[in-house]
């Protein structure tokens, strides 16, 4: 009998790694495991991580790229890697972890030996972008912004302490700066020529997401109507099981996705304004994280 493949969690104790070992209980995969006190031993690590078929790295970006350097080292004996940072997702020596971003993805991530895990935002705005642009209804060089609310359960320690203790912040705009970390992955696989307007924020709620992307159709090449749209996003996305297109709503609520690893992609607008709103809903920890570590983690082992 074949044995399982080993998948070994290094920064399993965050709360990535910690939804992604709850969801590889089910799988056909040994964890390998390090004694809690030696997770910051450099040696432990190593050890741990040559022990596995495959690494999942759920660190902050600084030890991702330590650790990746780590098992560069040591050649075609290395392990696969599975980086859940945003340390290597514009590198191009690693894949790009969207199976649904082009025809030829999935197979790209089966084969690749070193995957970069999507953002919780690229995800969902390369998601409604990379189809419209591939398909010519949306140039290139269009001025895109980009407005996206998340739940707090992505922001760290601090911010869910911040949002879960008594009187704390109803929304929190972020980001200000204009130099989100996300914006170069969203740059990059949304096909974009111009660099795109992010602004960011967080509401009071846990889990879940929601992506917007608005537009002036008569800035659009042609006469692009909100059904063309509709009608690029169904094509790509036709047969896909992660990622739904459904018909417009009046309202959305963010949360509605929170425990779910699909993702919801609408067209919304107004024929007498030639306007358009495209929004994606997803969790933030769902097919914004650890539900697609484990979409890339099956591909990569065949599961």
């Amino acid at each position: 009998m074949t044995q399982n493949p080993v998948i070994f969690i290094d920064g399993e104790a965050g709360t990535t790694g910690l939804e992604i070992r709850q969801r590889l209980v089910d799988l056909p995969v040994q964890l390998h495991t390090i004694d809690p006190a030696h997770r910051k031993d450099p040696a432990a690590r190593k050890e741990a991580m040559l022990a596995a078929e495959l690494v999942v790295l759920c660190l902050p970006d600084a030890a991702s790229r330590e650790a990746a350097e780590m098992m560069a080292e040591e050649g075609a004996g290395a392990p696969r890697l599975l980086d859940a940072s945003s340390a290597f997702r514009t590198a191009s020596d690693w894949v790009y972890g969207l199976p649904e971003l082009t025809p030829g993805q999935t197979q790209k991530i089966a084969s690749a030996q070193r995957v970069s895990n999507p953002g919780c935002y690229p995800t969902g705005a390369i998601a409604l972008l990379r189809p419209l642009i591939d398909a010519g209804v949306l140039d290139a060089h269009y001025p895109v912004s980009i407005n996206a609310v998340s739940g707090y359960s992505g922001g760290g320690r601090a911010m869910i302490e911040a949002h879960e203790q008594e009187g704390g912040p109803a929304f929190e705009l972020y980001g200000l700066g204009l130099e989100h970390k996300h914006v170069p992955e969203i740059h990059l696989h949304a096909g974009l020529k111009r660099r795109p307007v992010f602004v960011p924020s967080v509401g009071h709620f846990p889990r879940g997401m929601i992506v917007s992307v608005p537009l002036h159709l008569d800035d659009l090449k042609g006469h692009v109507t909100t059904e063309d749209l509709h009608s690029a996003l169904m094509a790509h996305y036709a047969g896909q099981d992660k990622i739904k297109v459904l018909p417009a709503e009046g309202s959305l609520s963010a949360s509605a996705l929170a425990g779910n690893d699909g993702m919801e992609l609408r067209v919304h607008g107004s024929t007498h304004s030639r306007q358009a709103v495209l929004t994606a809903r997803l969790d933030n920890l769902g097919k914004g994280a650890s539900g697609a570590a484990l979409q890339n983690i099956a591909l990569m082992l065949g599961l």
